[in-house]
């Protein structure tokens, strides 16, 4: 019962735990995928914005399998990256799709946006 109570308010705790194991699997990984891993993280945390805990634990699991792979078999990080880094973060960010902060945001704007065009000018 009082699990379900903490739950509700901070969220899953098992998807915490898939969360902590990703990054732990992560922070196991040899040089130089470890590098490269750990950025691509930090760099999804902060672009991707994404608000659903199971598309996000996804999306690190997968991460995290994406550079283990990397690492078993030996493929050079130039193979996965590719020559932009940063197209490469945000387009594996994007695939995961999901109501992102910014989708909340844009929402909050439009409705202040057009509530303000109801209300007309104050005298």
């Amino acid at each position: 019962m009082a699990a379900k109570w903490i739950e509700a308010l901070t969220g899953s705790l098992e998807q915490k735990k898939q969360y902590r194991d990703a990054k732990k699997r992560i922070e196991s990984l040899p040089e130089p995928y470890r590098t490269v891993a750990v950025a691509q993280h930090r760099y999804s945390m902060r672009y991707g914005g994404i608000t659903d805990g199971d598309i996000l634990v996804q999306m690190f699991l997968d991460l995290a399998d994406l550079w283990e792979r990397a690492a078993v078999d030996g493929t050079p990080v130039a193979d996965i990256v590719g020559d932009d880094a940063v197209e490469f973060a945000e387009t594996y960010a994007q695939a995961y799709g999901g109501t992102r902060w910014i989708d909340k945001e844009r929402s909050r704007l439009i409705a202040a946006v057009d509530e303000a065009k109801k209300s007309g000018p104050r005298s």
